[in-house]
């Protein structure tokens, strides 16, 4: 569903997950009636414009009559096309199409910060606008075994638009219906009718494990996951004689992995060859690999799956990205009503694996993290000021400290667990968060509601700090702040019982709660909780938090144990930024626990890929700076969890080529160049191993 309002610059234009598109116009006049946009739209406006201003973005203009496509992406020059039909598809954080009849112009700022499209005389326009975001239809319903998860997830791949390479395109994936168990299996006719067959078979043994590890492979190849009586899984296109054999577990999670990693990023560069196409920096591979994109693009499913097996794939898969997210889930079947959520964002699947992890253990592998990237010498005030520096924060009651463990992890920038224990450098997944997320849609207005609530006089210099982050990004998003100083257990429960879309807690919790001025408020205590996002930032509060999300909540920001003040104050402050910037709640915790020594102190509980706002850029993005002499060398790359498989580009006087997100964009700058690169990045930065915004680090850098 969109809205949109007209402005005194033009069209404000905002989804149900507040996400929100300002386009500035010159004398604009609205008319009733407009042009046909043939294309998947939530909302049409038409009107009488001679110039529109966006915010910076890709564009591709194709000609109605003449079929041509044009393309201005990062290109310094300005695209000048005649008079024609045109429909120009503009990549911005609510989908926008523009259509219109005319000569116009199409170029970008100097300083790459808008998007202009001007034309000679006022010029009758249709926008049409599509939000990104998607919620189940339908409802599959299996019995609680293996045999009925594979029935579900032959489904799944129902919410596909496409088959073939142009389904690795993240817009042409919906979300796939919910799972429910039950005594019978229940196929709505729907799902049945647009699931399309496409020729590939995934036979598994009978066992949750098989059938948990296949579900991301067979859901993205849309073959039909069956239930055989065999060892290991196979395979099977028998259309183009392909049948592969796996071996058995462990080693199938791993090679289910490659296999999809193969198919997925293959099917990348082959679309090119399609309606869909950029000139991707990483085309070339395909010349690595001998594959004919156009020949390929044509061909079935079947075919193109026995193709990429043919291929030396090794050849290129150190160049392509490392995928973005894996959940560890215990193969369970009540667990099997997530899986819907992960396959979503094309998670990987594992099965969990621990052990125990002794105190020396973790504090090793945290200065490790620390001090990894740093040199040797550190700057004073990036020196950790351990427990002897500082004391842990005071308070008359103990905390409730978490018996962590280290888990195995591979493949994936991101993990998740959604299984028994509490591990680090994990997300610990809440199933009930997935469905509230959907709750939150239904909240009116496209305000974001953020309130502070300082409950610790000592922790007051990160109370005012983050309140100021979050009222400096209110001038530029439509965020309404609140803060509360020294709230009772009433207060504070009404706080979480009323709807917000974060709540920056800054204070103590114990083991029978949050403290407040007259006692603790214990979460599991409130009736319901209508707090979007969160962060608990006080000594042991992942209970707290995990009530949070079972009682209502989405995702948040916790601790494991008792944490100091200074080094919760850099923590809290980081987070606040990032995530008020439109980072997930996964990376913004990930990022701001970078800053101090103890950082796996802090995690994060629910759906860790959650975003509160938009991104400035579009896309969260992360880069690295290192000083090589006189020069500057940048490696920059986004960390959009949703948008696997979409294309972005670093603005670089057009020396830049479109990318697949993940890929590293590197190169080199001198100082002059570093400088004007970072009033335009907006974009944290890791330099010599702490995290400065590019505003920080261009007066670090400045001469």
């Amino acid at each position: 569903m969109i809205e949109w309002d007209e402005t005194d610059f033009g069209l404000r234009v905002f989804d149900r997950t507040k996400t929100e598109v300002s386009i500035e116009t010159d004398a604009w006049e609205a008319v009733d009636a407009g042009y046909d946009i043939e294309r998947p739209l939530d909302e049409t406006v038409s009107g009488y414009v001679s110039e529109i201003r966006f915010p910076a973005a890709l564009v591709k203009a194709t000609g109605l009559d003449s079929g041509e496509e044009y393309k201005h992406a990062g290109d310094a020059e300005p695209l000048e096309l005649d008079a024609e039909n045109y429909l120009l598809n503009i990549s911005l954080n609510v989908k926008t199409y523009l259509r219109f009849s005319g000569a116009v112009t199409v170029s970008k700022t100097d300083d790459y910060n808008e998007l202009h499209v001007s034309f000679p005389d006022p010029t009758l326009v249709t926008f049409g606008f599509r939000s990104h975001h998607e919620e189940p239809v339908d409802t599959i319903t299996v019995p609680k075994t293996p045999e009925g998860v594979a029935t579900a997830v032959t489904h799944l791949s129902s919410s596909h638009k496409v088959s073939g390479p142009d389904r690795s395109y993240p817009t042409l994936r919906g979300h796939p219906p919910r799972i429910e168990l039950g005594d019978e299996t229940e196929i709505p006719t729907p799902v049945r009718e647009q699931r399309f067959d496409v020729g590939i078979e995934l036979a598994i043994p009978d066992s949750f494990d098989y059938a948990f590890v296949a579900a991301p492979l067979a859901y993205y190849l849309q073959a039909e996951m069956t239930v055989e009586d065999r060892r290991s899984p196979v395979l099977r296109a028998p259309e183009a004689n392909v049948e592969y054999r796996f071996t058995p577990l462990p080693g199938f999670q791993h090679e289910a992995t490659d296999m999809l990693r193969r198919v997925f990023f293959l099917d990348c560069l082959v679309r090119n060859a399609g309606e869909y196409s950029w000139d991707l920096t990483e085309l070339p591979m395909l010349d690595t690999v001998g594959i004919d994109a156009e020949e390929t693009y044509e061909a079935t499913p079947a075919e193109q799956l026995a193709t990429y097996l043919d291929a030396p794939y090794e050849r290129i898969d150190d160049e392509l990205p490392e995928w973005h997210l894996a959940m560890h889930i215990s193969p369970r079947p009540d667990n099997a009503t997530s899986l819907s959520y992960f396959l979503d964002t094309l998670s990987l699947v594992y099965l969990p694996e621990s052990s125990d992890l002794e105190k020396d253990e973790l504090l090793n592998k945290s200065i490790d993290d620390f001090y990894r990237g740093k040199s040797p010498e550190k700057p004073p005030e990036l020196r950790p000021s351990g427990p002897v520096a500082e004391a842990p924060r005071k308070g008359p009651g103990p905390v409730k400290s978490v018996d962590r463990r280290d888990p195995v992890l591979y493949e994936g920038q991101v993990n998740g667990w959604l299984a028994d224990g509490v591990p680090i450098d994990v997300f610990k997944a809440v199933p009930e968060a997935y469905e509230n997320r959907f709750k939150y849609l239904n909240q009116g207005g496209g305000d974001i509601d953020v309130t502070v609530i300082l409950n610790d006089d000592e922790m007051s210099d990160e109370h005012e700090t983050v309140a100021e982050i979050y009222k400096e990004r209110a001038e530029h998003l439509p965020i309404d702040v609140t803060v509360h100083e020294h709230l009772a257990k009433a207060e504070l429960a009404d706080v979480f019982e009323s709807p917000h879309d974060f709540v920056h807690y800054i204070g103590h919790c114990e083991k029978d709660g949050l403290r407040c001025r007259d006692g603790n408020l214990a979460v599991a205590d409130i009736e319901e909780s209508n707090v979007q996002t969160f962060f608990l930032n006080a000594c042991g509060s992942y209970y707290e938090g995990r009530d949070l999300v079972q009682k209502g909540s989405v995702a948040g920001a916790v601790t494991f144990t008792k944490v100091l003040n200074k080094q919760a104050a850099k923590v809290g402050v980081a987070f606040s930024q990032l995530l008020i910037n439109g980072y997930d709640i996964a990376h913004a915790i990930q990022l701001a626990r970078r800053r101090i020594m103890m950082g796996k102190d802090y995690a994060v509980v629910g759906d860790g890929g959650h975003q509160l706002t938009q991104c400035d850029n579009r896309y969260p993005t992360i880069a690295t700076l290192e000083e090589r002499g006189d020069q500057y060398e940048v490696e920059y790359r986004t960390l959009s969890m949703p948008n696997i498989g979409g294309v972005f580009q670093v603005y670089r006087d057009g020396e830049e080529k479109p990318r697949l997100h993940g890929t590293e964009s590197a190169f080199t700058l001198d100082q002059s160049e570093l400088l004007e690169f970072l009033e335009r990045a907006k974009s944290p930065f890791v330099y010599d191993g702490d995290l400065f915004w590019s505003e920080e680090l261009s007066d670090r850098i400045s001469p």
